[in-house]
């Protein structure tokens, strides 16, 4: 059995770009720690749009163009790029929790607990960490609380409580 942590779109663009704030800037150092600690697989997730993103859905609720394929807004943050290996797996997601994600964790048949850490608590980590549950019921989902922000402090201290009356751990 193995363990897993979840990198949730530690980007460039939710840290100090268009969408950032300083809570996101504050807990790239505990995210990077986490992961140079973390005992098993590591793997990332990426928020992926393209040019039209304000024609999408989430481009109409959120008309911040961000995390556009290619440009600076889109690479993970440096202190984690570096820590990142080739048999490290990207996930690019074009919307908050990817379906990919969960199912590759499913058909591993070996995977005993999920941990998540990064961006945002209230949209990306909780929509990753809900679908991971739904997939992999039987499986521990913790959330790492000192490696997540979320884009308020009440929406991140929200979405914490929702995960944990969904039986995900905060830890």
């Amino acid at each position: 059995m193995k363990n897993v942590l979840v990198v949730v779109d530690m980007q460039k663009d939710f840290i100090d770009g268009a969408l950032g704030t300083k809570a996101a800037a504050a807990i790239v150092d505990n995210v990077a720690q986490a992961v140079r600690a973390f005992d098993g697989e590591v793997v990332f997730t990426r928020d992926t749009h393209h040019d039209d993103y304000l024609e999408t859905q989430e481009g109409r609720n959120l008309p911040v163009p961000h995390c556009i394929e290619g440009t600076d807004g889109w690479q993970l943050d440096r202190k984690l790029e570096v820590l990142r290996t080739d048999d490290m797996k990207i996930f690019d997601k074009p919307t908050f929790g990817s379906v990919a994600l969960a199912a590759y964790l499913k058909a591993d048949g070996e995977v005993e607990s999920v941990t998540l850490a990064g961006l945002c608590t209230d949209i990306c980590v909780i929509s990753n960490a809900l679908l991971i549950k739904a997939y992999m019921p039987e499986t521990e989902v913790r959330v790492l609380e000192r490696c997540c922000a979320g884009v308020t402090p009440q929406s991140h201290a929200n979405a914490l409580e929702a995960m944990k009356m969904c039986q995900i751990k905060i830890v």
